[in-house]
């Protein structure tokens, strides 16, 4: 079977013409012109590699990256007209395995998917992970969680912390890992309000804030979520 890139971008004329690139070299493609139908086609199609723009018109392209990479380790190429440094840096930082300028020569393009897709595993992308028999139950693509089918409501900044933490179910992350991953690079001297967000989600998810089930403390490394 040919492998799969998914293409994310609104400039329809660009996706058109590296779409056709790719075919050409035996590759199958899927397409989504907005964050949203990006991130719906991600879970639907399971893409061995992503071609991201970072401006999109729903949402940037740096929170749909962090997302992707929250859930899966394939490549995620950023393909964009945004060509500073601090841009190159800063997808990068979130996780991406490559930062291309438009316009890119077709030859460079094949050089770099063809790269990243001999050296990546194979890897899905999970909708839906679910632990303790269901009882907790966190839906990637709706931006939800589920404490014995109740509904909890929590900020981005929590939601984002949340998933980092279920990715790694069972090992423990870091202060500075958890901030990075969930939050950016920017936000890498920011884990003195890490023990607050914490103290949040435990408020929401667990039965008992203060003997918790779910999320546990490592003392002086970082956090683990439980999973049985």
């Amino acid at each position: 079977m040919p492998d799969k890139i998914l293409i994310i971008d609104d400039d329809k004329a660009a996706v058109e013409s590296i779409a056709a690139l790719l075919t050409e070299n035996g590759l199958e493609v899927h397409t989504a012109h907005n964050a949203q139908e990006g991130l719906r086609a991600a879970y639907r199609t399971q893409p061995d590699l992503v071609l991201l723009e970072s401006a999109l018109p729903d949402r940037d392209g740096w929170e749909i990256c962090r997302q992707l990479r929250d859930l899966s380790d394939m490549p995620i190429l950023f393909v964009s007209a945004q060509t500073e440094s601090e841009d190159v840096i800063r997808g990068l930082n979130l996780g991406a395995d490559g930062y291309i300028r438009k316009p890119v020569p077709e030859e460079e393009l094949i050089a770099w998917v063809k790269a990243k897709l001999r050296r990546s595993p194979r890897s899905s992308l999970e909708e839906e992970i679910r632990f303790n028999h269901g009882d907790f139950r966190m839906n990637f693509m709706n931006r939800e969680v589920y404490i014995r089918n109740t509904l909890k409501h929590l900020t981005p900044k929590e939601f984002n912390l949340l998933a980092v933490l279920v990715r790694n179910a069972g090992r423990v992350v870091t202060r500075s890992e958890l901030v990075t991953e969930a939050w950016g690079e920017e936000y890498s001297d920011a884990t003195d309000s890490l023990k607050l967000y914490i103290h949040y989600l435990r408020q929401k998810l667990e039965t008992n804030p203060q003997q918790p089930e779910y999320i546990v403390t490592s003392r002086g490394v970082g956090y683990r979520f439980i999973k049985t």
